[in-house]
């Protein structure tokens, strides 16, 4: 195996300086609008439809997806998926019954939503555990997986890499939701043509590695037949229990459990998600989510799929020795950077350029949520309630690189490799997901929901979640029931005492301006999204 070469490095900065370019004109175009924190933050009127679900999918799918999934896909198998696809149709709901309260009401942080609804002390409480969520789960796993990717690639110093990843989202971000946003559009193709472009060669060389690299058609399709033939426990959707991966995704719990709590959560109430539609008018929103879920279906061929070829050749006996780590332990995690230095030269580079383009848009996508919340939730109203609009923007940008800095030197130490990054940062995010969906959806549809069960449900949620995380609950032993299972039970419990607190308890009623009309959708969303589900269910009923 061999490591980039002139060429690929020629193609790897063809994207840099197109990225880079593209951004500073963006920027340019409308500067006499950088001090505005609403065009700083959400870009007020400038995404366009396919600019928001370009920038959805490239934000989400980064490391943890690209290095992480791909490592599920070796262990696991295609079952992993399921995260992929049910999140395209969590984005039809989301864009269906969440998105028309959040601009009805004018909402532009979470953090603001939660103060809006229910009170300051709720906002404040959950916008400092998004930003201690952001920074030492996310943005660490992002950087340490990235890293760990582009550092097996190219040769280059782990620690090297982090900080050329960091530095890079770094002057992305400086420049605002803005010119995330387009820049998201050209990074998602440079993601999807060198995903694809990996995953071909990848299921061409299992139809006959004997030959090298193969090219083909023909040699596609045998290597894919081979794969769902000689490696049919790989292409399952559904996992029985007594399945060696029931723990990770619980049989039936993905359609109808837990895995809706992750997906809700995620794409419905989550700063660095929303954050991209909030800014835009809601056919505008709801299209650039609908783009973001056609997107959604296709992932698992980029993210999943190599993984898979992965494990096909590592049974046939190929890079034993790869798939070690520093410390002589097999890592799934090395499955897609082993694989991806099997590509020949020029391709190899696109591939490079497509894994540095997930990770860094998902850096800059993070970034600038930890800064929003930051600067509009935190520091503003409790620090700088006069402060100006362009020193709001500057509040915001060191924020954004002091978020950076912690994230690189705390990253070495969560113990991200131990799982595997994906699963990681799965297990962390569910225990802060059920209690906060819970405050969310609530909030939206029950307008006697008060700031107590609000604040049980965020507080009360993530300590449930915790201790059974840990096995500090007596009687069962919770670190024998799949974390899914655990995130479904810890959001009933959340449920039901909001609902006894909200009787109980008086409090001041501040409900959302809701109505019906709200949720009515254009007849080519509509068509769309019908396209979308029987996509998924064809997918779920063929790979079961």
């Amino acid at each position: 195996m061999q490591k980039l070469q002139t060429f690929d490095y020629l193609v790897f900065f063809f994207y840099f300086i197109v990225v880079a370019g593209y951004g500073y004109w963006i920027y340019n175009r409308k500067k006499t609008k950088e001090t505005s924190t609403k065009d700083f933050f959400l870009a007020e009127g400038s995404l366009t439809w396919w600019a928001i679900g370009a920038s959805l999918i490239a934000s989400n799918i980064s490391a943890e997806q690209m290095i992480g999934m791909s490592g599920n896909g070796f262990s696991m198998g295609l079952g992993i998926s399921t995260y992929e696809w049910m999140a395209a149709a969590t984005l039809i709901i989301v864009a269906v019954f969440f998105m028309p309260i959040y601009l009805k009401n004018n909402i532009s942080t979470m953090p603001q939503f939660l103060s809006q609804r229910y009170n300051k002390t709720v906002s404040l409480i959950m916008a400092i555990f998004w930003l201690l969520l952001y920074i030492m789960v996310n943005l660490t796993s992002i950087l340490y997986l990235g890293a760990l990717a582009v550092s097996g690639i190219s040769g280059l110093d782990f620690y090297s890499c982090m900080v050329f990843l960091a530095i890079f989202a770094i002057v992305i971000t400086i420049g605002g939701m803005k010119v995330i946003g387009f820049t998201d559009v050209i990074q998602v193709f440079f993601l999807v043509i060198g995903g694809l472009a990996a995953t071909y060669i990848a299921v061409n060389l299992v139809s006959d590695p004997d030959r090298g690299i193969a090219d083909s058609i023909s040699g596609l399709v045998n290597g894919f037949k081979e794969m769902t033939t000689k490696n049919d426990d790989h292409f399952h959707m559904i996992y029985p229990k007594g399945n060696p991966h029931y723990m990770s995704l619980p049989g039936l719990t993905v359609l109808f459990g837990g895995m809706w709590i992750v997906n809700l959560n995620y794409w419905g109430c989550n700063q660095y998600i929303t954050q991209r539609a909030l800014g835009a008018d809601l056919d505008t929103a709801r299209n650039g989510l609908l783009f973001a879920a056609f997107l959604k279906l296709l992932m698992p061929v980029i993210v999943t799929l190599p993984g898979i070829a992965a494990y096909a050749l590592y049974q046939k006996g190929m890079f034993q020795q790869e798939m070690l780590g520093e410390d002589g332990i097999f890592n799934q995690d090395r499955a897609y950077p082993v694989l991806l230095n099997l590509l020949p030269v020029g391709l190899k580079g696109l591939s490079f350029a497509a894994l540095t383009a997930a990770v860094v848009a998902s850096l800059a996508g993070k970034a600038n949520s930890i800064s929003t919340i930051f600067t509009l939730d935190v520091f503003k109203p409790y620090f700088a309630k006069d402060m100006t609009e362009k020193k709001l923007v500057l509040v915001g940008r060191w924020t954004i690189v002091v978020a950076m800095i912690l994230a690189i030197v705390i990253s070495p130490f969560m113990g991200i490799e131990k799982k595997g990054g994906f699963q990681f940062i799965q297990e962390m995010t569910g225990l802060l997901s059920p209690g906060i969906f819970a405050a969310f959806i609530m909030g939206f549809f029950w307008k006697k929901t008060n700031s107590a069960g609000a604040f049980f449900a965020i507080v009360g949620g993530f300590a449930i979640a915790l201790s059974m995380h840990n096995n500090w609950l007596p009687g069962t032993d919770w670190t024998t029931v799949p974390f899914l299972d655990r995130m479904g039970w810890v959001f009933v419990i959340c449920v039901v005492v909001m609902f006894v607190l909200s009787l109980v308890l008086p409090d001041e009623k501040k409900g959302l301006e809701v109505d019906a009309s709200m949720f009515k959708t254009t007849k080519g969303f509509a068509l769309g999204a019908t396209v979308v589900i029987a996509t998924i269910v064809f997918l779920y009923s063929y790979f079961w």
